[in-house]
């Protein structure tokens, strides 16, 4: 097929193709979306052969492509790819290994295929673990697409508004921490949860769970110092109810000063879901919890995935470790992370407030000058950076937060290629239109 069978403009006839098979609004990134057809490393390439420095995907946690897990799923798939009602020593093989990164009792879990699912899946285990079904989430938070998960997305309404057994608190805030200090807003979450907690109980529900992202990734990485939340915690197990950490996006060394997020904000989970970066690529995700609640939810769901921690799946998420491992990934983090926040920091702009970073993730906030969030204006950003070859996104209940997040084998050559082009993207980027 040829340029003029697809049409003038073969981008156009891609989105035209997309809505006429998948239905409207079918969300892609960019404005102008763009195609892209290979990955390596760091790198990704459209389908015209122009290189984007990918600063955003997590999905492909230990780079783009990497020849290792590649051989892995290939070699597993060539040899056994089947459901999950056998016996196959691969997937315990891996789960052993998984869970020696863990503390705090987690010592069990299920594989599923995606975070959606896990998170999923935790709900409902906390729920079988309590007995209850009040669930406390963040109010600017995003844990997946299910039915169950989708309720807990303040900012998208489920049709006929959030389920009455759903309560949201105040997520942290980066630029300015209610009561003017850490410790005070930490206090004000705790009190929040305590109150949502007692509404959830006199409607009839209970408690189950508090369910959160122990970096809060979608509310824009506010710095949130170690114990911060010790007094929502105390209140939801003062009520009964359980502690879900969802660690899709700040898990397997992203921080790196920690494999795991909690651990760095000395938070102990009774349940912990991964997602994403587990499969690099391939399909793959998991609950893991203590036996308690593990043991309440099998006896009464009897639960199966039919592709969850299948024989490729598990080759997959096990190569992963390996690569972490042999390539001292999360030290790379941690040494990487903090010359590129210095970059970061060194830039300058008018109505950039903060910068803030956790290891290889970092966060730009923008506000105008009357402290309104300038989402406009970062999306705006975002399509410059694109412009010049480097794909990155934006967050924040107003969309005033640029959200960066690279593949682990982000070099420091990379943070200058980064850094120079946010440079030349704000200094070209008006603020207004």
């Amino acid at each position: 097929m040829t340029e003029a069978d697809l049409g003038a403009d073969p981008e156009a006839d891609l989105i035209a193709r997309r809505a006429r098979l998948m239905g409207p609004n079918v969300p892609t990134f960019y404005r102008a979306p763009v195609e892209i057809v290979r990955g390596e490393g760091v790198w990704l390439w459209d389908a015209s052969g122009r290189r984007y420095l990918d600063c955003y995907n997590n999905v492909a946690h230990v780079g783009h492509c990497h020849p290792h897990v590649v051989a892995a799923i290939a070699r597993q798939a060539g040899l056994l790819a089947t459901h999950t009602r056998y016996l196959h020593r691969g997937v315990l093989d891996y789960l052993e290994r998984l869970m020696a990164t863990f503390g705090h009792g987690i010592a069990q879990g299920i594989m599923v295929c995606t975070g959606s699912e896990a998170n999923d899946v935790a709900l409902r285990m906390a729920q079988a673990a309590t007995g209850r079904r009040g669930i406390i989430a963040t109010d600017a938070t995003y844990h997946g697409n299910t039915t169950a998960v989708h309720a807990l997305s303040a900012r998208r309404t489920p049709v006929g508004g959030h389920p009455d057994h759903i309560r949201f608190v105040p997520a942290p805030d980066g630029l300015a921490p209610a009561g003017g200090s850490a410790a005070a807003e930490a206090q004000r979450l705790g009190a929040a949860v305590a109150a949502a907690a007692a509404d959830l109980e006199a409607a009839g529900h209970g408690v189950a769970a508090l369910i959160l992202c122990p970096v809060f990734a979608n509310e824009g990485l506010p710095a949130v110092p170690r114990g911060h939340l010790d007094a929502a915690v105390a209140a939801v197990r003062g009520a009964g109810g359980l502690v879900i950490a969802d660690e899709v996006q700040p898990g397997f060394g992203r921080t790196g000063s920690h494999f795991w997020a909690h651990d760095r904000l000395g938070l102990a989970p009774d349940i912990v879901t991964l997602g994403k970066p587990m499969g690099n690529g391939y399909p793959v995700a998991a609950v893991l919890a203590r036996p308690g609640p593990m043991a309440a939810f099998r006896e009464r769901t009897g639960y199966f995935n039919t592709f969850g921690g299948n024989p490729v799946a598990a080759a997959a998420a096990a190569a992963v470790l390996d690569v972490i491992e042999a390539e001292g990934l999360m030290a790379h983090a941690a040494r990487v992370g903090a010359e590129t926040l210095a970059r970061l920091q060194a830039l300058r702009h008018p109505w950039l407030r903060q910068v803030r970073a956790e290891g290889l993730f970092f966060a730009l906030e923008f506000r105008d000058e009357a402290g309104a969030p300038a989402g406009e204006f970062v999306a705006r950003l975002v399509e410059a950076m694109v412009a010049r070859g480097v794909l990155l996104n934006r967050v924040g209940a107003g969309g005033q937060i640029l959200k960066i997040r690279p593949p682990m084998p982000f070099g420091s050559e990379h943070a200058e290629i980064l850094a120079r082009a946010l440079a030349e993207a704000l200094a070209a980027t008006p603020p207004r239109p």
